[in-house]
């Protein structure tokens, strides 16, 4: 059985001093507390597909992710509880005979198959996913709920959009801000905003300029039959790329924990708060903004 999530997550004022000088309030979102198994973000976008598995009569998940994917934790675990079968198939055919790392240890012991694809194999897998064409793998592995990469579809989207409706008195002057990775969490942020909000997403990833806001409209038109032109995505703090942790970034996380006792996720939070801190720095808010960060995810294990 699947434990029940902590709803609503913790809202907490952070003051700092970057944003205090441009004359800008920060909450942090806590959604990293959400569930014990299936943390942040990943709750919200896998609770609707989880009951959509159940509802239709799927006895097994199949989904993509990367050598430490949290979806693939996520899913492994949301699966294992609800006595669901669940496949990984993992980007990277070297990683096959390596001993495993601790998130691929993870996922197998909830009881994931992991199979481990070719780059170029993973490319086609997660195109084909994304067309909604599940033949190929139901010849593989029998039928299966196929869920895309990090998990973001049209029903990842109805349950993110649940965010700013824990968010008390949101108006003009809010930007609800969240890390993009797939873009499943930006728009059902901004989905469901009230009118005059705005939301605010950070790439973690290099080169995902238009296609991030692609994908974020598509999900829109799938989810809710509608674009929204309340949100942006930032294209500038991405560290170098998916999974890259510069110097300066962990020095920034670090210090960040230090300041304010709230564990710092480096590959996603931390960069949405160094963006955070930069545009405030620059000047990119107008003084008397309200931004909330959503903490989405917790820090890898030491």
């Amino acid at each position: 059985m699947l434990e029940p999530a902590l709803l609503p997550t913790p809202l907490v004022d952070c003051t700092d001093g970057v944003f205090t000088r441009a004359g800008v309030g920060l909450r942090l979102k806590r959604d990293d507390l959400l569930h014990p198994t299936v943390p942040g973000n990943k709750w919200r976008k896998l609770a609707p597909n989880l009951a959509a598995a159940v509802e239709q009569g799927h006895t097994r998940l199949l989904t993509f992710g990367g050598a430490y994917s949290t979806h693939l934790r996520a899913v492994a675990a949301a699966a294992d509880a609800l006595g669901l079968e669940s496949v990984g198939l993992v980007r990277g055919e070297e990683l096959a005979d390596r001993p495993r790392n601790w998130s691929l240890r993870a996922a197998e012991r909830s009881g994931m198959r992991l199979e481990f694809l070719t780059r170029a194999a993973y490319r086609e897998a997660t195109g084909r996913a994304g067309t909604g064409d599940g033949t190929e793998f139901q010849r593989r592995w029998g039928r299966c709920l196929v869920l895309p990469e990090g998990g973001s579809n049209a029903l990842a989207a109805i349950g993110a959009a649940a965010i700013p409706a824990e968010l008390p008195d949101l108006d003009g002057r809010d930007v609800v801000c969240c890390p993009v990775g797939t873009g499943g969490t930006l728009a059902g942020i901004a989905a469901g905003l009230p009118p005059g909000a705005r939301a605010l997403g950070v790439a973690v990833l290099r080169g995902g300029e238009g296609y991030l806001e692609a994908e974020v409209a598509r999900l829109h038109r799938a989810g809710f039959g509608r674009e929204f032109a309340n949100w942006r995505i930032d294209h500038a703090h991405h560290g170098g790329g998916y999974g890259k942790v510069p110097a300066e970034l962990a020095a920034f996380a670090t210090e960040f924990e230090r300041r304010h006792g709230v564990p710092v996720e480096r590959r996603y939070v931390a960069k949405l708060l160094a963006a955070l801190a930069d545009l405030a720095a620059a000047g990119a808010f107008v003084p008397g903004t309200r931004l909330t960060a959503v903490v989405t995810g917790l820090p890898d294990p030491e």
